[in-house]
């Protein structure tokens, strides 16, 4: 009996996907559960289980081709069983009349080309029958010497003309085009404004340094960063500041009474922004789990599309890849998204001294049409005060 395999059903943000990769091929054996298809939507790779044991009988949309929630993809023989692999028997090697130089045996082919190498055969091993040194021997061991050259070189490109540019036409991804898609959206629609502070790192790291063995153990290996203080300190100035926790919905403001932070994820795949639920209820612990284990699915493919769903504000943190300062874009339909920098130790004025201070530079993004000048460099404000003084996230003042 045939068994349909069909795309899943997309959600209502989805309108479409890509085949990306068949892990099967039609007349190969396919075990139930067993992952034949990645489908790829403008957010997530979706994967595609084999719904029962069987044979995969036909392909019907291949690599590259876009598929809509529940549209045919391919047909399973159910119970069938794969055709036996015969394998073809080799041909016997044409016998060749061995050469003796020095104290090696050595094939004429392979005796004239080491000869154009000007390569010692003593120096190759032969892998013929009593060691007879082949043509094949005398070419990998010519060849070995390329594999041996330093990786810091600068890659060389072979075969190209003097004066020869090189170009490489690739198509983007879907993901990619969504995301670039969505920037443009948010520059064109939103009326983007940045304001920028720096914080004191100090406190943090020292808070950090003083019980980071503790936490981990406590904790049962989670692992104290720097993320989770940003996620309560901003939790907390949402809640301060309602318009910066809000969305708009064409004429209509949306005021959400909860915070669902979404913190960017570099993958392999491109910028992901998975949501942490009800910030409000998390502690710090809650917090770096669920950010390794959002950052371990999303280098792995796992990440799904309702870790991706909604969210009333967003962290970004370029300063893991070295920047220093930046200008981030609003996610639609969010109105502000915080921007973490590098760390950098820089000469500051405390109590009239001039002290080396760890500071970070923060960046705030947010949509003039919704939110004020006067409260977005509140809300800024109140972050950085949270945390530089991190006792105030605990007591909540």
């Amino acid at each position: 009996m045939a068994i349909e395999i069909k795309a899943p059903t997309f959600p209502e943000s989805v309108a479409e996907g890509s085949v990306a990769t068949w892990h099967k091929q039609p007349g190969e054996a396919v075990t139930r559960d067993e992952i034949i298809v990645d489908i790829e939507t403008d957010k997530v790779v979706l994967e595609v289980p084999a719904p029962a044991d069987g044979v995969l009988e036909e392909i019907l949309v291949e690599e590259g081709g876009i598929v809509v929630s529940e549209q045919l993809l391919a047909r399973i023989k159910e119970g069938a069983v794969a055709a036996p692999v015969v394998k073809a028997e080799k041909a016997p090697a044409l016998t060749e009349e061995a050469e003796v130089v020095g104290d090696v045996r050595v094939a004429p082919a392979a005796r004239k080309l080491a000869a154009e190498k000007g390569l010692n055969l003593t120096s190759v091993k032969g892998t013929g029958k009593g060691g007879l040194i082949t043509k094949e021997d005398v070419m990998n061991a010519g060849s070995a010497p390329v594999a041996k050259a330093p990786v810091a070189k600068a890659p060389i490109q072979v075969n190209v003309a003097p004066g020869e540019r090189i170009e490489k036409r690739v198509p983007m991804s879907r993901m990619r085009q969504t995301i670039a898609k969505r920037l443009v959206h948010a520059q064109q629609t939103a009326a983007m404004l940045t304001t920028y502070n720096e914080v004191d790192m100090k406190p943090i790291m020292e808070l950090r340094k003083q019980y980071k063995d503790l936490f981990e153990k406590r904790h049962d290996g989670v692992r104290l960063g720097f993320m989770s203080f940003f996620v309560k300190a901003a939790t907390e100035a949402l809640k301060r500041f309602p318009d910066v926790n809000a969305s708009i919905d064409g004429t209509d403001i949306v005021y959400h009474g909860y915070q669902d932070i979404g913190v960017a994820v570099s993958t392999p795949r491109g910028l992901m922004v998975p949501v942490l639920r009800d910030c409000d209820t998390m502690n710090l612990a809650n917090i770096e789990g669920a950010i390794a284990d959002l950052g371990a699915r999303g280098r792995d493919g796992k990440i799904g599309i309702e870790d991706l769903q909604g969210g009333t504000f967003t962290i970004t943190n370029g300063g893991v890849f070295g920047s220093l300062m930046s200008t981030p874009i609003i996610n639609p339909p969010q109105t502000a998204i915080l921007g973490m920098h590098k760390i950098q130790d820089r000469p500051m004025a405390v109590n009239g001294q001039v002290v080396i201070r760890p500071m970070m530079y923060l960046a705030l993004s947010y949509d003039h049409r919704m939110i004020d000048g006067k409260d977005a460099v509140q809300f800024l404000v109140t972050i950085k005060e949270l945390l530089e003084d991190p006792a105030r996230i605990l007591l909540d003042v």
